[in-house]
């Protein structure tokens, strides 16, 4: 099974080496990685340079912004399994795509998806909160639940057939396609409890109240575009769902 990965970067210098190097030190056999960078103007191409030798292909040039950039590097992906690891994040360990190759190959599904520690931003191995994913069921959604988009890992086919990453979102892009593929196309689904990813602290969409009243206006429209309704407190549930994850470290 070939796992095609996406790192999406922008002036990230100060962290994707140990995003490159977690990919590049995966025990899976067969990985293509491509990095889409947004004509980064740091040290970030040099730094990718390293490591060309593990990477399937290289594109730098200006796009709208972060889905952007995920939907041209799915354009480009061959792998049976498209994956996400964002510049400031890594792999929890060495067989994390071996795992997630297996957690396939066992279930027979077209999604897999895990657990997710946020860290600290410059001490990986302090946990700040650990996302505990759970086991999947319809309309768990209307709950406010949602797994991690960097531990969701999706067939490639599936993108073909329903579709990429909306753009009109600005943050909420993930939380819309991964509502649209599990809870309005029912895409078969498998759970795998353990750690994929570590992410560092700090993200846009919870940096701020106003960020986040934002965010849930986004999370809103996500079911609109979908032509479905939220539960009755779904867009309060969902983020209130996040306190449990300090409490699990």
């Amino acid at each position: 099974m070939k796992i095609s990965v996406i790192t999406a970067c922008y002036n990230s210098a100060e962290t994707i080496e140990d995003t490159l190097r977690s990919v590049t030190e995966q025990t899976h056999p067969d990985i293509e990685y491509l990095i889409i960078d947004g004509a980064s103007t740091d040290e970030t191409l040099a730094i990718v340079d390293k490591y060309k030798h593990r990477i399937s292909r290289i594109e730098s040039g200006r796009d709208g912004g972060i889905y952007f950039a995920l939907n041209k590097g799915i354009s480009l992906a061959t792998g049976d399994v498209i994956a996400f690891l964002h510049a400031d994040d890594v792999y929890a360990h060495k067989d994390v795509l071996k795992h997630v190759a297996e957690a396939f190959e066992r279930s027979g599904a077209d999604s897999v998806y895990g657990d997710l520690n946020y860290v600290d931003r410059t001490n990986l191995s302090r946990v700040v909160r650990h996302w505990k994913s759970g086991t999947y069921s319809q309309g768990l959604f209307r709950k406010g639940w949602m797994p991690p988009h960097p531990s969701f890992f999706l067939k490639r086919k599936c993108y073909a057939e329903f579709g990429d990453f909306n753009t009109s979102f600005r943050t909420a892009a993930d939380y819309e396609l991964m509502l649209r593929m599990l809870h309005v196309k029912k895409v078969s689904v498998a759970y795998q409890p353990e750690v994929f990813v570590l992410m560092r602290t700090g993200g846009v969409s919870n940096a701020s109240l106003r960020n986040r009243i934002k965010a849930n206006r986004e999370d809103r429209r996500a079911w609109d575009v979908n032509g479905v309704k939220p539960g009755l407190f779904t867009l309060i549930r969902k983020p209130l769902s996040k306190l449990t994850q300090f409490l699990k470290k």
